[in-house]
């Protein structure tokens, strides 16, 4: 079940989803409604399941684009059949992360979705708090939730229920609990090529990032030792330096928090240092040393250039964040190349 919210971990929805069907994939997955909407709008055929709460009021658009909703406890269950219309329910499963879901030790509330005249249930999930860690007590932890589903979604079966295709595990439950076949793997920030963060895994596999993120020099010059540089004159050299004026700012995705930080784009093949605050629209880097570098020319915020590269783990690492929210904040003006 590919993962395509957040516009595809910011690469696209429609586009990748397209590309996913022709590789065999048939089963999508977004947050919301709206987005769910957008891809069936856009052509996309197959099974797309709805992960956040959906009001109940749009019951019918739930029926209508053929969409099936991830119910989180019995009350919404039952407020969603109180619309009238046939839809199709995944049953979430709290077995101990507590963001949402019915409680794995309440049988009776989780059975009770599947009496609703107007809800099919066609599966049952959960999710795991730790699955990318594999620390002792972590790794315990996972086993405990996995044994809660276990005996829970058992207990359903054995009162008499199809509880259709279960499903646990994201990128990080696939590749530290790949013994356990599920009717789906929730794959999300492992399709484009990432990870969320370094971690290791007990499958390690040769992942290759589906996305770069590129930008244009608009403005080179000299700056005269002493002077400085952006808002709040945070950046000064105490020799000169040459300076670029790259267009792309924290509109575009580009965290402002990475200003001052360990932070660098790719010009002519070269690493140069993003120096001063990092703008809404524009950035400035540090091109000493850098021949010829003019405007048009292009740098890469994350990506390969020659011999050098920026992973968009490096660019979460200094903005300490996981690449999930890097990837997903980049900025809609932003135009995507699809090659």
């Amino acid at each position: 079940m590919a993962i395509v919210k957040a516009d595809a971990y910011g690469h696209g929805s429609r586009r990748v989803s397209e590309q996913l069907w022709k590789e065999g994939i048939r089963s999508f997955a977004v947050a919301t409604l709206g987005e769910a909407i957008n891809l069936r709008e856009g052509g996309l055929d197959g099974k797309i399941l709805v992960l956040n709460y959906t009001l109940p009021q749009r019951a019918k658009a739930l029926s209508d684009y053929y969409l099936t909703q991830l119910v989180i406890d019995g009350a919404y269950a039952a407020a969603l059949n109180s619309e009238g219309y046939k839809l199709n329910v995944h049953v979430a499963v709290d077995t101990g992360m507590h963001r949402e879901g019915i409680s794995s030790s309440e049988p009776d509330e989780i059975e009770s979705v599947f009496k609703l005249r107007n809800l099919t249930v066609k599966g049952m999930a959960t999710h795991l708090a730790s699955s990318d860690s594999l620390d002792k007590s972590d790794i315990e932890f996972t086993d405990k939730q996995i044994e809660r589903f276990h005996a829970i979604t058992k207990k359903i079966e054995d009162a008499g229920y199809d509880v259709g295709k279960l499903h646990v595990q994201a990128s990080y439950g696939l590749l530290n609990y790949p013994e356990f076949e599920y009717g789906y793997v929730r794959a999300g920030i492992a399709l484009f090529g990432v990870m969320s963060h370094e971690a290791k895994t007990k499958i390690q596999i040769d992942l290759k990032p589906v996305l770069s993120v590129r930008a244009v020099v608009a403005q080179v010059r000299w700056v005269r030792a002493g002077e400085s540089v952006s808002y709040g004159r945070t950046y000064k050299s105490d020799i000169p330096f040459k300076l670029a004026t790259v267009c792309i700012g924290y509109a575009d995705g580009i965290p402002r928090h990475l200003s001052g930080k360990n932070a660098f784009c790719i010009i002519r093949g070269k690493k140069a240092p993003i120096v001063g605050r990092i703008c809404m629209d524009l950035l400035m880097v540090d091109v000493t040393g850098i021949d010829s570098v003019a405007p048009s020319d292009v740098a890469t915020l994350i990506g390969y250039d020659g011999e050098e590269a920026i992973s968009c783990v490096d660019v979460a690492r200094a903005s300490g964040t996981i690449s999930n929210e890097i990837l997903s904040r980049l900025g809609s003006r932003l135009p995507r190349v699809y090659v």
